[in-house]
């Protein structure tokens, strides 16, 4: 009974295919914004900051710099808005959570991209 039931939330809710990243990875993510009537895609490039939570409520927080302001941004895996997320780097971290990122700036703010 409950495969049918699993089944059934798979067929409508629409699995996303994200390519597989962790933190510490440079992504770009477009995601549909809706300004009055008219819809457009833009993208968000930046850091992985952390990816957390499971199932429907998973989220992962994006970090880029703006004019030399930080500024986050936390989408949902399972968002209708968020339309692709792309891999631009995959970086060499140590730990799950990069919150230390958020203290520095310029070169020390950098994360090392790792050699394949």
């Amino acid at each position: 009974m409950s495969t049918a039931v699993q089944f059934v939330h798979e067929q409508l809710t629409g699995k996303k295919d994200y390519p597989k990243f962790k933190a510490g990875d440079n992504v770009t993510v477009n995601y549909k914004i809706v300004e009055g009537g008219k819809e457009r895609i833009q993208g968000f490039r930046g850091d992985v900051v952390k990816i957390q939570g499971t199932g429907a409520t998973a989220t992962f927080t994006v970090r880029k710099i703006s004019d030399g302001i930080g500024v986050e941004r936390v989408f949902p895996f399972f968002s209708p808005n968020v339309e692709s997320v792309l891999l631009n780097k995959v970086g060499k971290v140590r730990r799950a959570k990069l919150y230390y990122l958020r203290e520095r700036s310029g070169k020390s703010a950098r994360i090392k991209e790792k050699r394949m």
